[in-house]
């Protein structure tokens, strides 16, 4: 199996994902829009390829009130009829739910951890299997692929890059979580 990494460097063309590889991809998220906005787009690649989704990134920052996560929340039926009609995302019922009801989920839980980082903290390190677990059990649309990105993408969860990935060593000397176990 090739890995991200592999397919990367011997892809140099696609720029999208060589650019998401080289300065997101592992990187530890600590603004809890940013982190909205990962499990967003993680949600809306299921079932399509990831270059999809980067492609639509700046559409989805755009239609998504810049993940601003109390907006999303306050989304009403008017804000679905629009993301639905919106070409530049994906047009997708089950997943335009999801962002609005995990934005409403989000403010919940910013009651008792103070953020959703602060909740992703309290939980860490649980294992894929347990996370998958917690996300269903909180969240809507989050299956076992969706929950495992989310998490290696955001540094909660080893295996973004390999360990002789240039890319690796900077992703490293951040701290990302699933270092500190």
């Amino acid at each position: 199996m090739t890995t991200y990494c592999d397919y990367c460097n011997s892809h140099p063309e696609d720029t999208f994902n060589k650019n998401y590889h080289d300065t997101q991809y592992g990187f530890p998220l600590k603004d809890d829009d940013e982190l909205f906005e990962r499990l967003v787009l993680e949600i809306n690649q299921a079932g399509l390829s990831w270059i999809t989704i980067l492609k639509k990134a700046d559409n989805f920052h755009k239609a998504y009130s810049k993940f601003n996560i109390a907006k999303i929340a306050k989304y009403t039926e008017e804000d679905r009829a629009r993301l639905l009609a919106d070409a530049g995302i994906i047009r997708n019922r089950l997943k335009v739910n999801a962002a609005i009801v995990n934005a409403q989920k989000i403010l919940e839980l910013k009651k008792e951890f103070g953020s959703f980082q602060g909740w992703l903290d309290a939980h860490h390190p649980l294992t894929k299997d347990e996370w998958t677990k917690l996300f269903k059990k909180t969240f809507v649309f989050t299956g076992g692929e969706i929950v495992n990105e989310f998490l290696m993408s955001t540094g909660y969860l080893p295996g973004a890059h390999q360990p002789d990935c240039p890319i690796f060593k900077k992703v490293a000397a951040l701290k990302p979580r699933w270092m500190n176990k």
